[in-house]
């Protein structure tokens, strides 16, 4: 079981890495839409990557009000509690 740290360092990797996302703006009260500048094919994207990175089916719609990393990793950790 990955804990919330593990689950917040991973998503970072994923913000870095495949959206070029500065890692000084990562912060767990970070917006992602208005502080990071993501849309909506980006959050499509980043769900893919969070199924990749979780191996579980993550339903679109418990994504919906998603709105901060710490909502992600919230998320994140219910479902890999499942």
């Amino acid at each position: 079981m990955q804990s919330p740290e593990e689950i917040y360092e991973a998503l970072c990797g994923i913000l870095i890495d495949d959206f070029e996302i500065e890692a000084d703006l990562l912060s767990m009260q970070a917006n992602l839409y208005e502080d990071l500048d993501l849309d909506s094919i980006d959050a499509i994207d980043l769900v893919v990557k969070l199924k990749e990175l979780t191996g579980k089916n993550i339903e679109p719609e418990r994504f919906k009000q998603v709105r901060t990393i710490e909502d992600v990793v919230r998320e994140v950790a219910k479902l890999l509690e499942l």
